[in-house]
């Protein structure tokens, strides 16, 4: 197929301070933001579509489709795809997240052509062979035992089945035993037909990278020719509050492993800055609450932590602690007084700056990284935000307030507002 012009979308245009945004005529968005000074280049699609979208019995395919694609293609075999990059320095990856799944590559900028192109092949015109989907099906049955095999990575795929439920945010990603070995090939080659599409994907990219050229680039590898596509119907069932809940699992090991968590606000609620800031102060770091209190002062864990996610329509907060069995009921009673004191009190003024000084270190420092920039413009389009500078996003945190943090403290670290799993000997 001869390649469209770049000039067959919509033409590019500034999407504020330094994000560029084309929309091509076949529904492919491409995002991208120029940073001087460096010699590489970090370029992904996103593909809406994941974990958030199956039924039960599907539970694992978007998983399965990312793993297939690096399995062959109509023009390269598994080597060929895995050496593309690689060969030339650079690297090609993947996950699957909730709420969408991802392919992505980052390269000198002299081989952006070369990284467009594979990513090209993988997304829109994998091979999907049944000699490939049993391969990879024992490869994911594996994954899925090291998960099993792992306490700290289990409790938390625990606390989220506890936490939601029967709603698909609370679906393994990786997929069920069952579901996986149940799979077939047709559901998983349906949802490829159905999901990648252009006008379901978005292009980001960030480094050496010109807007203009970017286009053209991905237009004369091939992305501008592919076929419009019917966006589907997004699957998603509503959210609904969680009623709290305890639950123990009982498993011989040398240590507990405890999670505690709640919903909270979606990732373009104006909360959200609020809550990593009172996040950070709780247990952001050695400097936390959580640390000193636990850690230095009791010495019940080595790690304590804690941790937020944001989505599409609703989000998460929660805590971590590895603890000795023997010390599992102190160390939850120490971490839910922390709670309490900050559901009752929230932060005090110097917790307030100090946590905005953290924050706002950490985006800097995070804008280094080409990598950084390339999921951030993706972000954006994502969750279908405005694109916010490097000064916009800091002047958001400095404009929390004691008010703002004490406000979400009340309404989100209520103790007993907490799911919490509880994984170890009894």
């Amino acid at each position: 197929m001869t390649p469209a012009p770049a000039s067959a979308g919509v033409p590019a245009f500034d999407a504020g301070a330094g994000l560029s945004r084309t929309v091509l005529s076949n529904g492919l968005t491409v995002v991208s933001e120029h940073v001087p000074g460096v010699r590489s280049a970090a370029i992904g699609a996103w593909v809406r579509s994941a974990s958030v979208h199956e039924t039960p019995a599907e539970m694992g395919v978007s998983h399965m489709l990312e793993h297939l694609v690096f399995k062959g293609t109509e023009r390269r075999n598994a080597r060929e795809i895995a050496s593309s990059l690689e060969s030339l320095g650079g690297s090609l990856d993947a996950y699957t997240a909730r709420e969408h799944t991802a392919f992505q590559a980052r390269v000198l900028d002299e081989h952006l052509a070369q990284a467009a192109d594979v990513l090209l092949d993988i997304v829109f015109h994998p091979l999907l062979r049944e000699p490939d989907m049993q391969l990879e099906r024992k490869v994911i049955l594996e994954e899925i035992a090291m998960v099993d095999d792992t306490p700290d990575d289990f409790v938390f795929e625990a606390h989220n089945a506890e936490m939601w439920g029967g709603h698909p945010y609370g679906y393994s990603i990786l997929g069920t035993r069952q579901s996986v070995t149940e799979m077939p090939l047709a559901g998983v080659r349906a949802l490829h037909e159905r999901a990648y599409v252009p006008g379901n994907v978005v292009v980001s990219a960030a480094g050496n990278v010109e807007h203009d050229k970017l286009v053209d680039v991905l237009a004369a590898a091939g992305w501008a020719a592919l076929p419009a596509g019917a966006v589907p119907p997004e699957r998603r069932q509503p959210v609904s509050v969680a009623q709290p809940s305890r639950r123990h699992i009982a498993r011989d090991s040398t240590q507990a492993h405890i999670v505690l968590g709640s919903q909270t606000v979606p990732h373009g609620d104006p909360r959200r800055q609020a809550l990593v800031l009172v996040d950070t102060v709780l247990g952001g770091g050695m400097s936390s609450r959580l640390f000193q209190r636990v850690r230095e002062e009791l010495a019940l864990a080595y790690s304590v932590y804690a941790f937020q996610q944001y989505h599409c329509d609703t989000g998460v907060h929660g805590i971590y602690a590895g603890t000795a069995p023997e010390s599992a009921m102190d160390t939850l009673d120490a971490i839910t007084d922390e709670l309490a004191r900050l559901a009752e009190g929230g932060i005090t003024p110097e917790e307030l700056e100090s946590g905005k000084q953290q924050i706002k270190g950490q985006l800097t420092l995070s804008m280094e990284s080409v990598g950084s920039r390339m999921y951030r413009a993706a972000a954006a389009e994502l969750f279908r935000e405005p694109w916010k500078a490097l000064d916009d996003l800091l002047a958001e945190v400095d404009a929390v307030t004691i008010e703002d943090a004490r406000a979400v403290c009340h309404e989100y670290f209520v103790p007993g507002r907490q799911t919490i799993v509880r994984l170890g000997p009894s």
